[in-house]
């Protein structure tokens, strides 16, 4: 009786978008549980030595971008050591950002590349849209980063608000709009393969 009744839900279309956002979160929510345990537990096994490599990679292109964009396109005054962007804040002393390997974009790329591999769309349309999401999440990135910086100049002292809080939640909108755009034009809207049955 209570398959029946999930399956009648499921497969009422007044609950379609109820069902959509309810996977969503599933697939988000489990795929930071495995990524937890892969991480913590055990240590990117049995690829770490890539995963190591990508992660210095990442952030060496997140630092690069992001330092082009505050000095071309915000003239900020800025030094770098290392993977660190040092400046002067309002207070006249100064902040610090560091691009530390842990800040990429590389757990939300495989949050995006475990979400669309596995929700349902056509394959040819996931084949140009999922590499787009990932350029929108490294440029994300670079608007956090930047953000970030830009950010700390007036509120030297609020750097916990701006990382943990206020750019950690653009991050996971973002791939929610995304998200969004798919699910409504490739999975139920215009171009879904099955519109035509509907």
């Amino acid at each position: 009786m209570n398959k029946e009744r999930i399956k009648e839900f499921y497969n009422n279309p007044k609950n379609q978008s109820l069902v959509d956002v309810g996977l969503f979160f599933i697939l988000i929510f489990s795929f930071h549980i495995l990524y937890v345990v892969w991480n913590e537990y055990m240590d990117y096994w049995p690829i770490k030595g890539v995963i190591d490599k990508l992660f210095a990679w990442a952030s060496a292109l997140l630092f690069n971008q992001s330092t082009w964009v505050l000095d071309h396109v915000f003239g900020m005054d800025f030094v770098t050591r290392d993977q660190s962007i040092f400046f002067i804040n309002n207070e006249g002393t100064y902040s610090a950002v560091t691009v530390a390997p842990e800040c990429t974009s590389l757990k939300q790329w495989m949050h995006w590349l475990f979400l669309m591999l596995i929700f349902p769309g056509p394959w040819k349309h996931k084949a140009w849209y999922i590499p787009l999401g990932l350029v929108i999440i490294e440029f994300t990135n670079v608007v956090r980063i930047v953000g970030i910086c830009l950010f700390l100049k007036p509120f030297p002292h609020d750097f916990a608000l701006a990382h943990d809080v206020i750019f950690k939640i653009v991050f996971y909108v973002v791939i929610f709009l995304m998200w969004m755009v798919w699910n409504d034009n490739f999975h139920r809207g215009r171009f879904s393969p099955n519109r035509s049955q509907q």
